[in-house]
């Protein structure tokens, strides 16, 4: 029997819902998922938003940046596609709104900290200080500079390096602030594998859709699967 990988619904269960927000984090944990990646970014005056895009533009129509704007005009904001974000009162959530949910229904996240906390990272710091995360949550960012913060503030924090092509990856046995590992897909590879598993760093893929072979027999390195299709790969689990 295979072994069972956790999987992660990317900004919720996107799929036919709006990314990043309440819809998308229930559709996901009625599908009973093993935990819900999302983003953060920071307002103008240290609010720290639900929100994947650093431009409110595709999901608001307001052409500004999300640190332009004061945490009271955010929340203004109704999000969704165009045309029908008018017919909805969808607004975009605090973190520390979905660290209440989260904790209340004790689902895991996959925090991936955005360009905007470049800046100043100390507003997510002071958040984390308020609340206890479920089990099996983490910090993720592309920007190795956050992370080292975090794991400064929080050392028993499982912080995680999205990798791209400019990663160096005979680095991963010096970086003792990073402890895990996000690739897209195309990094499954052997080379890649090995790197982690040499270095001791598990590894969790995102971008899976259903249709990669490696679901059937992942590698031991593996420790997740970052999803907008969570359904599908939690059905394709049951049949291996």
């Amino acid at each position: 029997m295979t072994k069972y990988i956790p999987i992660y619904a990317h900004r919720g269960a996107s799929e036919g819902t709006l990314e990043n927000t309440f819809e998308a984090f229930e559709k996901a944990r009625e599908f009973k998922v093993d935990g819900i990646e999302l983003d953060v970014q920071l307002s103008e005056d240290g609010i720290c938003f639900v929100f994947h895009d650093l431009s409110l533009k595709r999901l608001t129509g307001v052409r500004k940046l999300i640190n332009e704007c004061k945490s009271d005009e955010i929340k203004n904001y109704r999000i969704g596609r165009r045309f029908f974000r008018r017919l909805k009162s969808t607004s975009i959530p605090t973190l520390e709104e979905v660290l209440d949910w989260a904790i209340k229904y004790n689902m895991p996240l996959n925090i991936e900290l955005k360009e905007s906390l470049l800046d100043d990272v100390m507003p997510f710091i002071q958040t984390l200080k308020r609340y206890k995360l479920p089990e099996g949550s983490h910090v993720s960012s592309f920007h190795e500079q956050l992370l080292r913060i975090v794991k400064l503030y929080y050392p028993k924090m499982e912080t995680a390096i999205i990798v791209t092509r400019k990663f160096e990856w005979d680095r991963l046995h010096d970086m003792s602030y990073i402890t895990a590992v996000h690739a897209h897909k195309r990094y499954y590879k052997q080379q890649f594998l090995q790197a982690c598993e040499a270095a001791q760093k598990p590894m969790r893929f995102y971008s899976i859709d259903g249709t990669e072979s490696f679901l059937l027999s992942p590698h031991d390195i593996v420790v997740g699967w970052i999803t907008d299709y969570p359904n599908r790969i939690i059905n394709i689990q049951k049949k291996t």
